[in-house]
């Protein structure tokens, strides 16, 4: 989809209204709506984080930014991701985390970004962090600058891309708290986005949908 295109919707995507829960299960494996069902977040207390679901020009066209972490000893070593990170003291809110996260780990000037809408959060019960995205376009061509320590990989992925429905099926995979379980998952650039990256994939990409009707 052409980028000028593309913006004149902004206004239809901030006000959309957002599909929560109804997207997200779309994402999620029986075995995590097992998990979170007997789960008291209170008692939790779960830590803070926040994404930016970024959205540029790439010769002409709308792209989204994704990354692949790099492999460590964690719960999400070398999956896929929206950049973001955990909320810091001196962040003055949680759409400051997740500029200044995105900022580390793609080089993105955080004054480059115009942060449009809060997305719904999201629990993440392996690592307990409370994940909030934010919505975000640049308005200009993109050099990353990916933080070797984090991030493996950047994927660039065109919107037509996303919104095609080809990209969406199931995996046989091993997670955090089943054996060989087939799981939603997107299929992008020869990676598997499961788990909490693609519920939230999930519920931007119904926005998307519910706003681009007629394209």
């Amino acid at each position: 989809m052409d980028f000028q295109y593309f913006l004149q919707f902004i206004p239809a995507l901030v006000g959309a209204p957002l599909s929560a829960s109804v997207s997200h299960e779309k994402m999620m494996p029986f075995e995590r709506k097992e998990l979170l069902s007997k789960i008291n977040l209170k008692d939790r207390n779960p830590k803070e984080a926040a994404v930016t679901m970024l959205f540029y020009p790439k010769n002409g066209e709308t792209h989204l930014v994704l990354i692949v972490r790099n492999s460590y000893k964690g719960v999400h070593s070398a999956q896929v991701a929206f950049p973001g990170g955990k909320y810091e003291p001196e962040d003055a809110d949680l759409k400051t985390t997740a500029l200044r996260e995105t900022e580390e780990e793609i080089g993105v000037s955080r004054d480059k970004i115009e942060i449009l809408k809060a997305f719904s959060s999201l629990y993440i019960p392996p690592s307990n962090f409370m994940v909030h995205p934010f919505l975000g376009i640049c308005k200009e061509e993109i050099q990353f600058v990916p933080d070797p320590v984090e991030v493996a990989a950047i994927i660039e992925l065109p919107l037509a891309d996303f919104r095609n429905d080809a990209i969406v099926g199931y995996e046989t995979l091993t997670t955090s708290y089943a054996r060989s379980i087939e799981v939603p998952a997107f299929k992008i650039d020869n990676h598997v986005v499961w788990g909490a990256t693609a519920m939230m994939l999930s519920e931007l990409k119904d926005v998307m949908n519910s706003v681009f009707t007629n394209d």
